[in-house]
């Protein structure tokens, strides 16, 4: 029971404990609320204190701001009239400038209409005389007006045409004569640039032998030897005495070619007969084939022409490099034709490319002239044809001889580098028959003249030696037959540079000691 009452007496206090404790926490969040609300209105009150004062600066600000914009509209007002009080007095000053001329041009308006009045009067008074001195002309020379005019215009007319005439006639040579200095100073140039070498003519090869017992190999037994090689090379061999050498003589230069290797590899090799003599020889017909090709293309790029060249027409440029005329490589000539004529075709605006071709495939046509008949220039024009060549080049090949008509001035560019260059100094060499004619006629000259004993030509023949008879030719005589045999050499002999004429007279006496 007693437990009872303390359990009960437990819960009792622990119920009026809670009940102490929630009025207790009711007291105290009241409190806090109600000092919460009491900040929350002075934060208000706060707030509303800042944003009054916040407004009224705004305020004052606004104030400032539209004042002083109002004082600079008004400045800007007042600058505004002062420009147009400005404007206006100009314009015040100006209207009374346009017054001022106005009545200047006027005055001078009426001045001009009395100018114009009195120039009236004075042309109809200018007419009435004209018509006077007509009419007076007319009875002097007994002719009207349109019959005078009819004859000065026709007195006019021939003069002009007499003057006309004259003009075209000195522009025409003027003309002429600037077109020939310029061709002059073209060729001379052209010649000035291009430099070549020269080779001397001949029909004969030499070929060294290691001894003259080597002779009788070449030759063999009975001659078969000498007579194969002849017969497979087509050249003559000639061995005579001259020690240790063998002559090959052919007038086509690609066969003495041929025959020059091939001896020269017999030679070398030493086993020389008939069967062995056609191997070589063919070997060496093919190796200087593929030489003449590589001369082709070698003289293609010498001559600076690109694009290709059919093969038979390659070889036979090839071949040009074993033919000689007058002692002028005919593929070193080519070759130095086709670069004058590049190089005139450029100064004058023409084809450079066909000036080139046509010029280095001038003479191509020497290199078959002994096989085909005809010339070499329309031989070569046919055979460039047929190998393709452009109608420009072949007839350029065709016309440098003047065979057929020159249309083009690459035509004509072609003929005249080709005579450029055979005509330079010292491209050409004249042959040896033509040299010994001339040695024997300078001899001949000399013996011709009273006195004179014997006659030499030396030196090449740039000096001829004249020995007289001192009992027929004296001091004063021979001084005089110098200047006489000189002359007659000037008169009848055509020679390069000159030739010194030197009379020799002198006595011997001799006797013998016995």
């Amino acid at each position: 029971m007693s437990v009872l009452l303390l359990v009960l007496g437990l819960v009792v206090g622990l119920a009026v404990g809670a009940a102490l404790g929630y009025f207790v926490s009711k007291s105290r969040v009241d409190s806090r609320q109600a000092r919460a609300r009491a900040d929350a209105r002075s934060i208000l009150e706060d707030a509303d204190r800042e944003v009054e004062t916040k407004r009224r600066e705004a305020d004052l600000a606004a104030k400032e701001s539209s004042l002083k914009i109002k004082d600079d509209a008004e400045a800007e007002v007042r600058a505004r009239r002062a420009e147009i009080a400005r404007v206006e007095e100009r314009l015040d000053n100006r209207d009374t400038g346009l017054q001022r001329r106005e009545g200047e041009l006027d005055e001078r308006r009426r001045l001009l209409t009395e100018t114009e009045e009195a120039m009236r009067r004075k042309e109809e008074v200018l007419r009435e005389r004209e018509a006077d001195h007509l009419r007076m002309l007319e009875e002097v020379s007994g002719l009207t007006r349109e019959e005078a005019e009819r004859r000065l215009f026709a007195d006019l007319e021939s003069e002009l045409e007499g003057r006309l005439g004259r003009m075209v006639r000195d522009l025409t040579l003027e003309a002429e004569a600037r077109a020939d200095n310029e061709a002059r100073r073209l060729i001379s140039t052209t010649m000035e640039r291009l430099a070549s070498d020269l080779t001397s003519e001949s029909t004969v090869k030499a070929v060294s032998l290691p001894s003259d017992e080597m002779k009788g190999r070449v030759i063999g037994r009975e001659g078969r030897n000498i007579r194969a090689f002849e017969a497979t090379t087509g050249v003559d061999v000639i061995i005579d005495d001259t020690p240790e050498t063998v002559v090959i003589s052919s007038f086509d230069p690609v066969r003495r070619e041929v025959a020059r290797v091939s001896m020269g590899r017999l030679v070398q090799d030493g086993r020389i007969h008939p069967g062995r003599i056609e191997q070589i020889v063919s070997k060496a017909r093919k190796d200087v084939e593929k030489e003449m090709k590589a001369a082709g293309r070698q003289a293609l790029y010498d001559a600076k022409i690109s694009g290709g060249m059919h093969n038979d027409l390659l070889r036979l440029l090839g071949a040009l490099k074993y033919r000689t005329s007058y002692g002028q490589n005919v593929l070193a000539h080519s070759v130095e034709v086709a670069n004058l004529c590049g190089m005139m075709a450029q100064e004058l605006g023409a084809d450079v490319k066909i000036s080139r071709r046509a010029a280095l495939l001038h003479d191509v046509g020497k290199a078959i002239d002994h096989e085909v008949e005809g010339t070499h220039a329309l031989i070569g024009g046919r055979f460039a044809k047929k190998s393709g060549e452009s109608d420009e080049v072949v007839r350029a090949i065709s016309a440098h001889h003047h065979e057929i008509e020159m249309e083009t001035v690459e035509d004509v560019l072609v003929a005249t580098a080709d005579a450029v260059s055979a005509a330079r100094p010292g491209a050409r060499r004249e042959t040896t028959e033509t040299y010994i004619e001339r040695l024997r006629s300078l001899e001949d000259i000399a013996l011709g003249h009273r006195g004179v004993d014997k006659a030499y030509a030396i030196q090449a023949g740039r000096e001829i030696r004249v020995m007289v008879q001192p009992s027929e030719v004296d001091d004063r005589i021979a001084a005089k037959l110098a200047y006489d045999i000189s002359k007659q050499i000037e008169t009848d002999l055509e020679y390069p540079g000159q030739i010194k004429v030197t009379v020799i007279r002198e006595s011997r006496v001799s006797e013998v000691a016995r």
